[in-house]
């Protein structure tokens, strides 16, 4: 598969989310929101069964309409916490979780990448395409909505820093979700079974995502970095980062939904923080603890998270 095609496919996987009700309203200007408020509207609409929503390009384009470019050129320029329902096209499977982000060793890096930084965090974690369950190739995704308090009843609205990671955008037979090392330049694997069809998936975006930013196949954490700032100028954010669950036990749900069930882990459910500048060693900077999870309609289709515009300038 063509560089191009994979990278399209990449920003496929992270920010592909179309929805008629979304589509032709104009929003308030976005002034942050409250974590309380977010998380309760996770948590409002719980699925009394697991629904199995197919992916196909079927769902990519309606009659005129390019689902994929309106929906790279939104995720890239909308920031707000919560949108009119709407359908995420390639990772329509997903469960939401909330907790805590705990920096806890030295760093050079800056905002939330700081010694000591703590904040809540509501995550949505997905599989790309349409398999949930153990036994097929699944690409698991961890999108990351970051608040810079650690009050959930905060008063004033705050802005949030949204990150994105993935293990493998061909997927994997890993067994556990937990057991992925997810970051924000994921692995390409190609396997014969699926190429034909993530070809067409990947040539079918390639279009619409280049309009859309400059470099797909990276999604930069520098969000992270600029939470709680002072000086913009002053901005150093690692090129690298990666979640993977703790050592400990493991649940041997089949979906990954039910395995993510937080209370299957007494209440606390972990995963360690890396960063890196070249990803061939990794520095454990801290961890996430979930309290709290859900697997809702609010959570697959009201919960948005914006996608940070690729920044040359941050190369190094």
């Amino acid at each position: 598969m063509k560089k191009s095609v994979r990278a399209a496919l990449y920003v496929t996987v992270f920010s592909a989310v179309a929805g008629s009700a979304a589509y032709g309203l104009t929003l308030p200007p976005y002034v942050g929101t409250r974590f309380a408020e977010v998380w309760a509207e996770a948590k409002s609409t719980p699925y009394s069964s697991l629904p199995q929503t197919p992916v196909s390009l079927s769902r990519f384009f309606g009659l005129g309409v390019n689902y994929l470019k309106d929906s790279a050129i939104r995720t890239l320029n909308d920031h707000h916490d919560l949108l009119p329902h709407f359908n995420k096209l390639v990772h329509p499977n997903g469960v939401c979780l909330s907790g805590t982000w705990n920096i806890t060793e030295p760093t050079d890096y800056t905002g939330y990448f700081a010694e000591g930084s703590r904040g809540l965090l509501i995550a949505r974690a997905s599989v790309a395409l349409s398999d949930t369950t153990r036994g097929n190739f699944r690409g698991f995704g961890f999108a990351g909505k970051l608040y810079p308090t650690e009050d959930p009843n905060h008063a004033e609205p705050l802005q949030t820093a949204n990150f994105f990671l993935v293990d493998d955008l061909g997927g994997t037979m890993t067994d556990h979700f937990t057991d992925a090392a997810m970051t924000n330049e994921p692995a390409q694997t190609i396997h014969p079974s699926q190429a034909f069809y993530l070809a067409t998936v990947g040539a079918a975006a390639t279009a619409a995502f280049k309009a859309a930013d400059i470099n797909p196949g990276v999604r930069q954490v520098y969000p992270i970095a600029e939470l709680g700032l002072p000086d913009p100028a002053a901005l150093n954010s690692p090129k690298f980062m990666k979640i993977q669950g703790a050592p400990g036990p493991r649940s041997n749900e089949a979906d990954f939904r039910n395995e993510l069930d937080v209370q299957r882990y007494g209440g606390h459910l972990e995963f360690e923080i890396y960063v890196s500048e070249d990803k061939s060693t990794w520095q454990k900077v801290g961890f996430i603890d979930f309290t709290d999870s859900v697997a809702s309609d609010s959570c697959d289709h009201r919960i948005h998270f914006s996608h940070p515009k690729y920044r040359s300038e941050l190369d190094r």
